[in-house]
Parts: structure tokens; sequence; C-alpha cells
């Protein structure tokens, strides 16, 4: 889905997993070819002749505190997104964020959404570029890292006290992955339990997209609540909740994504 050929900012598409795994420091690239279709929206490869296109991402200013990847991706629906990340100060969501796109056309796109609103509140959209998007990537990364006293997740003492007392069934469900995240890359965070990709499943919206969701069974109710020390440890630069979870709930989001 990405532009082939180099980004005016030292980069292409297709290397920018590689990129920000080196700064994340993990194992497998979390990005991918773009999960969406969105022909309407792409770039020619004729359309920068004599010179390389520039880097495909926008900066979003005044985004609602309790705002989530799916609602940023509502909001740009129809564009291609390939990573969405927030920026955080002091522990706080500052209600900026970023967001890749698939094609730097897309960003012209993006930019006519300015001041629409989501929510309650309207939301400012700037150009950006790769210098101040893996900045962001970065702080993020070494503030999950304990590099600042910003993270430990946020939690919530009434959705542990839940999470703690909750029925486990053998079935996880996960919150909060990027977009390109595959089975490899779930396998990976729960090295140490005896899993396969079939009994992973990454969920889609109803436009078959991504959710940012996934399901996991495990062999058994102890290997899931065992499971459970994962809880807002990150993959990537991105920290991931853990539920536990249940046949029906399973069953119901991937009929959702049909």
């Amino acid at each position: 889905m990405f532009y082939r050929g180099s980004f005016a900012d030292g980069g292409d598409g297709r290397e920018m997993g590689a990129k920000r795994q080196r700064i994340v420091d993990q194992g497998s690239s979390y990005y991918g070819t773009s999960p969406g279709a969105g022909f309407m929206y792409n770039a020619s490869p004729y359309a920068y002749v004599g010179q390389p296109p520039p880097f495909p991402v926008v900066r979003l200013r005044g985004l609602p505190f309790d705002c989530m990847e799916t609602d940023v991706a509502e909001f740009f629906h129809g564009l291609d997104i390939v990573d969405i990340i927030f920026v955080h100060k002091n522990g706080k969501f500052t209600g900026e964020g970023f967001c890749v796109l698939g094609y730097p056309l897309q960003v012209d796109f993006a930019l006519q959404r300015n001041r629409q609103n989501m929510g309650r509140r309207y939301v400012e959209i700037f150009r950006s570029n790769r210098q101040e998007y893996y900045k962001a990537v970065a702080n993020e990364v070494f503030d999950a890292r304990g590099g600042s006293p910003r993270r430990t997740a946020p939690r919530s003492k009434l959705n542990d006290e839940v999470k703690d007392f909750a029925e486990h069934t053998g079935i996880l469900r996960l919150r909060g992955l990027p977009y390109s995240a595959g089975k490899d890359d779930i396998l990976d965070f729960f090295k140490g339990f005896i899993l396969s990709e079939d009994v992973i499943h990454l969920t889609l919206n109803s436009e078959g997209r991504p959710s940012g969701e996934a399901f996991v069974e495990f062999a058994n109710e102890q290997d899931s609540k065992a499971a459970m020390s994962k809880d807002r440890m990150t993959l990537g630069s991105r920290y991931i909740e853990l539920f536990p979870s249940s046949q029906e709930e399973l069953d119901e989001a991937i009929a959702r994504g049909r």
C-alpha cells in the first residue's frame, strides 16, 4: 500500500517499521501494509516527478482526553491509517497525537478535516514530519521503560478490582494493539505460554479493518489467569490492556467484523 520510493525527509513507508523498531528495540516490526483500500486517496507514483514525496504524517491537537485509536481511525474514515501515537507529558495525555497515513497525498485529505468535531471537541490538524513523529515515539518508549516518572500506564483502581475478581474462562481480550500487529507479535508478547496462531483472533471493525483488539484462547483458566501478569506491558511503544473474556464475547466480536 505504500508509495514505492524515497520520502523527502529520509525514509519511506516500507522502512518505517524497521526504523521505529530500532528505537523501541523490540522483535519484529509492527508495521505492515496499510489495512484499508482507500483507493480514492492513493497517491499516483507520478505525483512527485523529479522529487521525493514527503513523509505522510499529521499532528493532531485538541483530542478528547478519553480518546482511543479507534476514535482517530473513525475521524479519518476513508484514509489508510498506518500508525497512531498519543503524546503524554508528566504522566498525562496532552490532547495531542500523530497519525501516519499510507500515502503522501492523503495528508491533504486529512488536513481538510481540520477543526471538525470528534465528540464535542473540534480537532486541529497540522502538517508534520518524520523527525517530529519519531521524537514522539522515542519519548513514549523512554517513559514506558522507566526513563521518567511519566508512566506505568494509567490505572483505574475500580477497573483493576473488576479484573482481579472476574471469572476466567481461558480467554483473554487484548486492547490497544498497533493496527499492524500480527499473530506473531502476540505470540512474542505471551512468550513463555504454550500458544499457536490458531488460538489468536485479531478482530476487525465493520469496515473490515483492524480494530486494535484481539482475543487469545489459552489452554486452561489457570494459564489465562497467569497471563494477566502481562496486563499493561508494552508491545512496541504501546501498553496493552488485558481483560478476562468469554467464548460468547469472542464469537460476537468475530461476527461484528464479518
